[in-house]
């Protein structure tokens, strides 16, 4: 079988060298370059590749086409493969075939990282036999070629589940819906939300389905979609029968038995952490993790880097870093958690931001807003007149020098930039690293 991988990053060469492994005739195309440690590692396994180039000839000749997430579905390319019927799929579909092990398969507009990296310290605290990948961690594909894992908990995104075909979890997860990445779904949040719940559309009735009852867009949709798969909710705001809820001071989950546990015992804050704990929980309980060792891994539970992460506390000022949130709930989850004044570095590669969600937020909790990007128009047109303090700046030394200016002892300076960071940075990771790096100078 002639395999065609497009995109030679983690996900690209994992699906390549599975397919490698396979026995199956694998290329691999990059039309940007390809990182010099790819590409040993391409060399090393014996697959042949291309960068700075598609041979269209070649790919459109393939059997089956993996494209990694990161290439839009928008594409010259990606349309010529449709136009010809060839099978076209992402590295998460591609793995899931090679594989019997359980899949708990996670995705929402926020707090995935969070839940995945939580569900599977859960998983790994009952010495079971797991994976952690998707988008996070070590290639899936990779995972399934080399170890024998009899779970996966892999982070999901819509761009993987825009190209699956038969991806049928076990248990799958949709956390919340907000809008974002419109502008891959011509605008339209209806359609980027439907792409979400496409996690659980090969689902059948042995498998499971967690949803956030919360979720105003969640609800609309499962009116219309039929999900086979066993429905299990969890909510902060009412009380279940079945599924996860809170109660006074306690999270309660109703699943088999009860398990609950005090809130101030969660390793994590904030109401949206409470929500991604109680989810994961139901997870455990529905693979019959023991309701101690829950208990025990939501308390010693770390937070993910670059999510609401302390870097310091200087001269009574804290910094944080939530430089993951690259959208504008995942800000409004970050704003609601602050308890002291704070001032609010934000900006970036805007990707269709609304800011009205926030604006009250932002009346009571920032007292200075530092705009960091290369056009900060947007945002300084939003808040002018709601906020006296704003600043415009182009570097990651300079917002955090004003903002370390604007501070005071009992502040908090948060970096929550609600956009994507590929004006000024290679990645989000890079920006946090680049705040925390300005910030311990």
């Amino acid at each position: 079988m002639k395999i065609v991988v497009l995109g030679g990053g983690e996900s690209g060469f994992g699906a390549a060298y599975l397919g490698k492994k396979k026995g199956m005739d694998v290329f691999l195309s990059d039309k940007g370059l390809i990182k010099d440690d790819y590409k040993k590692l391409l060399n090393d396994a014996g697959i042949e590749f291309e960068e700075g180039n598609h041979d269209e000839e070649r790919i459109l000749a393939a059997d089956w086409v993996i494209k990694s997430p990161g290439i839009p579905k928008k594409a010259d390319i990606i349309f010529k493969i449709n136009q010809k019927g060839i099978r076209l799929s992402s590295e998460i579909e591609f793995a899931a075939e090679f594989t019997n092990a359980k899949i708990i398969a996670i995705t929402g507009s926020n707090g995935k990282t969070t839940t995945t990296s939580l569900i599977y310290h859960i998983l790994k605290n009952d010495d079971l036999k797991v994976g952690l990948g998707g988008n996070i961690g070590k290639s899936f594909a990779k995972q399934v070629a080399d170890e024998n894992f009899d779970y996966y908990v892999l982070e999901v995104s819509s761009f993987q589940l825009d190209d699956i075909q038969n991806f049928r979890p076990h248990i799958s997860m949709l956390l919340n819906l907000s809008q974002d990445h419109l502008d891959q779904y011509n605008y339209n949040y209806e359609e980027y939300a439907l792409a979400k719940f496409r996690i659980a559309e090969n689902q059948e009735n042995d498998n499971f389905f967690i949803y956030n009852k919360d979720d105003e867009m969640s609800m609309d949709l499962l009116q219309k979609l039929n999900i086979k798969a066993q429905m299990v909710p969890f909510s902060i705001k009412e009380k279940l029968k079945t599924g996860g809820f809170i109660n006074g001071d306690n999270m309660v989950v109703n699943f088999n038995d009860e398990f609950s546990m005090k809130l101030d015992e969660l390793s994590l804050v904030g109401n949206h952490n409470i929500a991604n704990s109680l989810a994961a929980s139901i997870a455990g309980k529905i693979l019959n993790i023991k309701n101690e060792s829950i208990r025990n891994s939501l308390m010693t539970f770390q937070a993910v880097e670059h999510r609401l992460e302390q870097v310091a506390e200087i001269n009574g000022v804290k910094f944080i870093n939530d430089s993951k949130a690259t959208n504008v709930n995942a800000t409004y989850y970050a704003l609601e958690s602050m308890k002291q004044p704070t001032v609010w570095i934000v900006g970036g590669k805007d990707k269709g931001n609304d800011y009205t969600e926030i604006e009250d937020l932002v009346k009571k909790k920032v007292k200075a807003i530092v705009c960091l990007g290369i056009d900060n128009q947007k945002i300084i047109d939003f808040f002018q007149g709601k906020k006296d303090l704003i600043y415009s700046t182009s570097s990651m030394e300079e917002a955090v020098r004003v903002s370390k200016s604007l501070a005071q002892k009992g502040d908090t300076v948060l970096l929550s930039p609600c956009c994507a960071s590929f004006d000024l940075f290679n990645s989000y990771e890079d920006r946090g690293n680049q705040f925390k790096k300005e910030v311990l100078k």
